[in-house]
This record gives structure tokens, sequence and C-alpha cells, in this order.
């Protein structure tokens, strides 16, 4: 004879189990409905609760891993799509995901493990970029390069592959061939002023000055900000291209900004020395010393400039004091440099 109690005890089970399918795929169409719909957070918060009744279906957990991200609720996405994958380990919607998920969110280990398996699974042409982008940003540039140019052959389109590899280059300090794939880069995509700058700082540093010039003119006719960097770079190149006229102008504008600045107004300073403007540079020597009166190169170059001027004797006690304060500037006067030189 059937116990009573334990009868009723498993029509309740049965019932309550019954309950929660009946929930669980109620929720579940709706969820199918807003997403086919385009209305993200309603799907997500239904698929939410189709997950909390049944987290073996593989199909809700796809949908809310798909409703998060469009959400950019990429933690939450990332639990979905990883329970998706403990249900199926070769789900390529989740292997995917997951690969975009922790290259968003900077997880580049992971990343590289995903973008790896995709690799695995043909899934996508994006996967050397990616894994290349993550040693990039681990500071692994030889391995960085041997994807890029992986990546390079899946989309040679693709402007920021140049752009990596041009960035990597650089901080190899392989100036030249950084400068030609920032080229490239630009080729690809010509809206990006902070590439052209850096393409002229790279072209500064090879140096190719001429070349510095074009792109950091460049840069701000695309809109680079005159940020004070800017223009004490764009300054030098000028000077370095004896654009004297034009590399003053900058250094006027960046001393009204910073007018304390002794190293702007020691290149100022030297501009007007190589150009014979001995009085302007004069000038500009004495005003360091009003900063800085144990500036000892600022005293040195005034007396250089008396001397080019023709009072020999005063340029000349003016660089022995110099030299008094920084004996090191002895040499300079036997072989008639000039600091720095």
């Amino acid at each position: 004879m059937k116990n009573p109690l334990v009868t009723a005890i498993a029509a309740m089970i049965v019932c309550s189990s019954m309950a929660q399918s009946d929930s669980a795929n109620y929720f579940f169409q709706k969820g199918n409905q807003e997403l086919s719909a385009r209305r993200y957070l309603p799907a997500y918060k239904a698929y939410q609760r189709s997950v909390e009744f049944n987290a073996e279906n593989a199909a809700a957990q796809k949908g809310l891993g798909k409703s998060a991200m469009e959400l950019r609720k990429y933690e939450d996405a990332r639990k979905a799509y990883s329970k998706l994958l403990q249900l199926h380990k070769d789900d390529t919607a989740a292997i995917s995901s997951l690969k975009k998920i922790y290259f968003w969110t900077r997880k580049w280990d992971e990343a590289v493990t995903y973008a790896q398996k995709a690799q695995q699974l043909k899934l996508g042409k994006d996967n050397n970029y990616i894994i290349a982008k993550a040693f990039y940003e681990q500071e692994n540039y030889g391995k960085a390069m041997d994807y890029l140019e992986l990546a390079y052959k899946d989309d040679a389109k693709n402007p920021e592959v140049p752009y990596l590899a041009a960035r990597s280059l650089v901080e190899m300090s392989n100036y030249k061939q950084a400068a030609g794939c920032f080229e490239q880069a630009i080729a690809l995509d010509s809206t990006k002023s902070n590439w052209m700058y850096e393409a002229g700082l790279t072209y500064y540093a090879i140096p190719d000055d001429a070349k510095a010039v074009y792109w950091l003119e460049r840069a701000a006719v695309k809109g680079y900000k005159r940020t004070n960097d800017y223009l004490h770079n764009l300054a030098n190149a000028y000077l370095s291209i004896k654009q004297y006229d034009k590399g003053l102008a900058l250094l006027y504008e960046l001393l009204d900004r910073k007018p304390q600045d002794v190293d702007v107004a020691y290149t100022i300073g030297d501009a007007y020395y190589n150009i014979k403007k001995y009085d302007q540079a004069i000038e500009m020597w004495t005003r360091i010393l009003t900063v800085d009166n144990k500036n000892s190169n600022a005293l040195y170059m005034m007396g250089m400039a008396f001397q080019k001027k023709g009072e020999k004797e005063k340029g000349q006690a003016l660089c022995d004091r110099a030299i008094a304060m920084d004996p090191g500037l002895a040499k300079l006067k036997q072989e008639k440099k000039m600091p720095g030189m």
C-alpha cells in the first residue's frame, strides 16, 4: 500500500518542476520576441528570469549573452557565454563573443586564448589582429610584429595593423621603418590627426626634419590640438630646417604660456645666436638668469654673444665666470663650442 504522504510530496515536486519549466520557457520565448524587435533591455531581463528557472537552457544563455553585449553589460555577457561553453564546449557564438568581450575589456591573456580557439575553428578574420594587439599591449613587440604580418594578410585595409606596427617599431627604436608604417596607416585612414603627430615625431627622431614638419603641420590641419608639446616639437623641427621665423614665432607663443620655462628661453636665445642676432640672444639669456642666476650655460652663451658683437673683454669675463661655476665649460672654451654641442 502506498504511503499517502510520500505520494503527495512526489506530486508536489513534479508540479514544481513543471511550473519551473513552464516559467523558464515563458521568459525564454518573451526574450526571443524582445530580441527580435531589438528591444535589448526587456530581452535581457526576460532571459535573466528564464535562466533563473533553468540555467541549463543553452539557447537562453546565448540570448542572455547577446542582449547583455548589446547593452554593454560585458560581465553578465561573459558569465552567460561561459556557461554556454560548459553546456556546449565548441559553441561558435560563445567563443567568438568571449574573444570580443576579453578584447574590449583589455583582458589580454584571455583575449589571446579565445582568439586562438576561434582560429582553430576558423571563426572570423580578426584573430591575428586581436592576438597582435594583445601582445603589443603587453609590451611584447616582437610577437606583436609576427602577428601583425599575419593580420595584414588577413585584412590589408585595416589601418590599425600598420599603426600598431609603427608603434611597435618606435618602441624598438626602428624609426625609419616605423615612419613608413605610419604613412601606410594614414593612407588607409586620413582622419587620425594623432597618427600624423606621431609620424612627425618619428621623422624628427630619424632625423628627417623636413618630413617631421610636413606631418606635424598636417596634424594641426586635421585638428590636432596645439598643446605646449606640439608647439615645442614643431618649433624645433622648423629650427632644424632653418625656418627660424616660423620656429621663433611658435617659441614665443610657448613662452607666453610658460613665461619661466628656461628650456624654451634657452632655445630662443640659441636660435638668435645662430642667425647672428646677438642682442636678442643676450636679452633672452639675461631673462634666463633672472629666473636661475646659477645657469652657467646661459651665462657662458651670453659671453659668447658679446664676443661675437665685438665686446671681447666683456664677453670673455662672462665666459670665465660661467667656467668658474661649471669647470666642464672650459673644454667648450678651448674648442670654441656652444653648450650641448
